[in-house]
């Protein structure tokens, strides 16, 4: 997956790079700017990191436009027949990182409550999911990612990709708040009652925005709890 571009300058060209991560990392060559095209080297690799998050949006072809022939043609080039970024892993300002990979909890109680308010509080980005564990004990698994993702006020309200192989029964979001209840709290009883009934559950935040376009500005941050016609998938991790 290309994580980021990346420009190396010297007075007389600029070489853009793409770091890509699957899962080493390494740096491919996307294109070169002469030295009468250095102006236009920062706007380009900004562009270029802009289209990561935002698909098909007019930045980067603006970008182009003024760009010389062989420039326009090799970045085109790069870009043709890639697969778009995950859903969720990019913001405008780069790449989504990953601040507790798994955290794992035996319950929804007051800890997990306690755990998932404090990281909502300081906008970072929670992902959680239910477990069986070997013994038919029922676990929940947190990642904690270092911000949330926007998604633009008319858009679907999701930043995490729906598996292809099962059947989304429901989703709820918090705009749909149980009465006199916190956004965490209504997010852990609706999930919680799904798991309940074997139903594998997958709860996230975003940030829902009140506009389609610049829409990093004002927003609400939500939560989201997909219900699948699933059951609770086994642990994979390590006894």
């Amino acid at each position: 997956m290309i994580h980021s571009f990346i420009a190396h300058m010297n007075p007389g060209r600029c070489r853009v790079f793409a770091l890509v991560k699957d899962p080493h990392e390494r740096l491919e060559v996307v294109t070169t700017l002469g030295a009468a095209d250095l102006a236009l080297s920062g706007e380009l690799v900004e562009a270029l990191n802009s289209h990561l998050f935002d698909q098909g949006g007019p930045a980067l072809g603006a970008v182009l436009d003024r760009a010389p022939n062989p420039v326009r043609m090799a970045v085109r080039q790069y870009l043709q027949g890639r697969p778009a970024p995950e859903l969720g892993t990019f913001t405008p300002y780069g790449p989504v990182g990953v601040i507790r990979d798994a955290v794992y909890f035996g319950g929804i109680d007051g800890d997990l409550e306690e755990y998932l308010d404090s990281a909502y509080m300081i906008g970072l980005g929670i992902r959680m999911s239910n477990e069986r564990r070997a013994d038919s004990n029922v676990e929940w698994v947190l990642q904690l990612r270092d911000d949330e993702v926007s998604v633009p006020a008319s858009a679907e309200p999701r930043t995490w990709a729906l598996p292809l192989d099962v059947k989304l029964l429901s989703t709820w979001t918090s705009e749909q708040p149980l009465g006199g209840v916190s956004p965490v709290r209504s997010a852990l009883e609706v999930a919680e009652a799904a798991s309940e009934e074997g139903r594998w559950v997958r709860v996230h935040t975003l940030l829902h925005s009140d506009r389609d376009e610049d829409y990093e500005g004002n927003g609400t941050s939500e939560f989201v709890v997909d219900i699948f016609d699933a059951p609770i998938p086994l642990q994979e991790r390590d006894e």
